[in-house]
């Protein structure tokens, strides 16, 4: 989400002041100055990995306290939100909720830390404006597991015939033959089920006899 300035200041702040987008005009730059920010914010897009994250068009909570320091703008606080994913282990969908703390110094222009830091070492102010949205990406991504489970210990499906454990029962199994076996096992039932070992028996008493 990119912040661009207009001609008219006042119609700036209100466009842009909105989402993950935090105006700290107001705030000054008086070290020790804050403000408090309560805000909910609808996600454009889904937020987090491939099998589990924010979804879109998610109520995100934000609770934060913007702090005026002598290099920036100091973020602290918590950000709320519900989740779905996709259990790894028995693939059925879930839901849960995640908070996150965040602690993110956000440079001024002109100060020594934005000097004195690459661009992808620290986030920075620009035209006096937060962008809370990448800040909010990386730590969802680095707070969701890439395995994630629906229960902690979800017990999966069954390698067998592939049903959830979970609903098959604490009796659920499968008989399992020794291949070496299988072959003499199909033929005792194949000649079972058309008499043919029956007749063979039979024939087998009367000769001994």
């Amino acid at each position: 989400m990119s912040a661009q300035s207009g001609s008219n200041p006042r119609h700036r702040r209100q466009a842009t002041d909105a989402g993950f987008v935090l105006d700290v005009r107001s705030l000054g730059r008086a070290p020790g100055s804050m403000k408090q920010v309560r805000r909910t914010v609808t996600t454009d897009a889904k937020i987090g990995l491939e099998m589990v994250g924010i979804p879109a068009g998610a109520q995100v909570e934000l609770d934060l306290t913007l702090q005026a320091v002598s290099e920036g703008v100091l973020v602290t606080g918590t950000v709320s939100a519900p989740i779905e994913g996709e259990c790894s282990r028995c693939l059925e969908s879930f839901t849960d909720a995640i908070e996150l703390r965040l602690t993110e110094l956000f440079a001024y222009p002109d100060s020594v830390t934005e000097q004195t830091t690459e661009e992808d070492e620290i986030h920075r102010l620009v035209d006096d404006l937060i962008d809370l949205e990448p800040v909010v990406i990386d730590a969802v991504g680095l707070e969701l597991p890439l395995q994630p489970l629906c229960e902690p210990d979800c017990p999966g499906l069954c390698p067998e015939c592939g049903v959830r454990m979970a609903i098959a029962g604490s009796d659920h199994g499968h008989e399992i033959l020794d291949p070496r076996w299988a072959k003499l096992a199909s033929l005792a039932v194949q000649n079972g089920a058309d008499g043919t070992g029956a007749n063979q028996s039979a024939d087998s008493d009367s000769e001994e006899k």
